[in-house]
């Protein structure tokens, strides 16, 4: 099939996108409204990335319907969207071109002369937000598209002049295959989306292939210390620039310090210092992040020292680690862990913190991800004093008949951890407004809607 281009579309034409109002649909939608395009697009509720796409000047419609279609000449789709869906229908009626989320975003991403593409199964939104902060220091004036909301630019998304492009790059349903980095990092590779890979291998021959859309043209930036990542790197004769806390890595971080839960370390480079770093959010996790952000950085001809000092003003995005208030004294935290692996660096990072107790809300997304990684999550929460679980956010998928969240809290209290199941939020709502105590953290967890309970609990 022939992969979409840019050029294909005539000056100022109308593009449509079902599901406009999703997190990576409306950054698209807004670059679109800034290349000069007529843009339109549709969701269920009017959200409030609606609201802002229409005072920038699209049409918005709530609700799917085969007329809102009319007049477009690309017609761009979420992965949420099914064939089913009216407008779907009437694209392909009509023959409009029609193409989903990933296939636009690699089109846009042809259009720089240097891209680049943040994968990994965790730390993805982290580490582009972090090298935004290090590349709008430097007066690069990026384009970035953000999967998080992040407070230096406003938003999700930034609109720069100059010829460099950054995003995250989802490897779920194989979406970062469409894409074309110059730069392609590599944060981890873990078992996840079950529902779509068969495996572990079949995730790490994607990412394989996705390493292997930069050769000729480009680097991979990779973590270093990472099996998985190893054996999907292996054999590959392409320029690989790794990072890590061993020496043995390209990039690795030395002498890390921690001041009141918040990492320090000094960056070197193949044996020689460049650096100091210091961090201004929690977590071993973020030492790798940054490490990341700064090799990346030094490809695109920004030094190590100009790159820390950026860095070190990112203060977090919304959803990873953010303080949202204070509850009786205690620290109310929302953060969007939804892996094991997530889970244990949240976890981690918060024991960092002077506390009394840390008392967790998890809600679990998916109930495929749920199934296939019960044993994990169940050995997960170590260094909580009080677990709450909660029901399973669906996102896209039906009750299975067998994945039941009462069942995990009572194989993860069989593990010693003071564990309970609540279904409902406004009950766990009033029974941590009736526990929290001065000092204690309190953390709701989860990437579906359990962060409306960090909200209720400051009301």
């Amino acid at each position: 099939m022939c992969r979409f281009s840019m050029n294909e579309l005539s000056e100022n034409a109308h593009i449509h996108f079902i599901g406009i109002g999703g997190i990576s649909m409306s950054g698209l939608a807004h670059i679109a409204l800034q290349r000069g395009y007529t843009v339109s697009g549709s969701d269920r509720t009017m959200t409030p990335v609606c609201v802002r796409l229409k005072d920038e000047g699209a049409t918005v419609y709530e609700g799917h319907n085969a007329s809102n279609v009319a007049g477009a000449e690309l017609v761009v789709h979420t992965a949420a969207v099914h064939e089913d869906n009216s407008e779907m229908i009437e694209t392909k009626r009509l023959g409009i071109r029609l193409i989903d989320r990933a296939e636009f975003l690699g089109a846009l991403m042809k259009e720089y002369k240097q891209a680049v593409g943040i994968a990994g199964t965790h730390g993805k939104t982290t580490t582009t937000s972090m090298l935004a902060h290090a590349l709008i220091y430097a007066d690069t004036d990026p384009t970035i598209s953000v999967g998080g909301e992040l407070d230096l630019i406003g938003g999700n998304i930034r609109c720069g002049s100059s010829e460099l492009f950054v995003t995250e790059a989802c490897e779920y349903t194989n979406s970062f295959l469409k894409f074309f980095p110059t730069i392609a990092l590599i944060t981890n590779i873990e078992e996840d989306h079950l529902d779509f890979f068969t495996g572990i291998e079949m995730i790490r021959d994607s990412f394989r292939t996705y390493a292997e859309l930069t050769k000729g043209i480009g680097s991979v930036v990779a973590y270093g210390e990472d099996d998985n990542i190893k054996k999907a790197l292996d054999g590959e004769e392409l320029e690989i620039i790794t990072y890590g806390l061993g020496s043995d890595n390209d990039y690795y971080a030395s002498n890390i310090r921690y001041n009141a839960g918040y990492p320090s370390f000094d960056v070197y480079f193949r044996g020689d210092k460049l650096c100091s770093v210091a961090l201004n959010v929690p977590g071993d996790h973020n030492i790798l992040n940054a490490l990341a952000a700064i090799a990346v950085c030094a490809l695109l001809g920004i030094d190590a020292a100009t790159a820390a000092k950026g860095i070190e003003t990112f203060t977090g995005t919304q959803r990873r680690f953010e303080k949202k208030g204070m509850l009786n004294g205690a620290a109310v935290i929302d953060d969007y862990a939804h892996h094991p692996t997530e889970i244990r660096a949240t976890l981690k990072a918060a024991n960092a913190f002077k506390h009394n107790k840390i008392r967790c809300i998890f809600q679990s997304h998916t109930y495929s991800r749920t199934r296939t990684l019960w044993d994990e999550f169940v050995h997960s929460f170590d260094g909580v004093d009080e677990l709450i679980i909660t029901h399973i956010y669906p996102a896209r998928e039906e009750y299975d008949g067998v994945t039941d969240p009462d069942r995990l809290a009572s194989d993860i209290a069989s593990t010693g951890i003071d564990t309970k199941y609540i279904d409902k939020f406004e009950d766990i709502r009033d029974y941590i407004k009736s526990v929290a105590e001065k000092d204690d953290i309190i953390i709701t967890m989860g990437a579906g809607d359990v962060t409306e309970i960090s909200d209720m609990l400051l009301i």
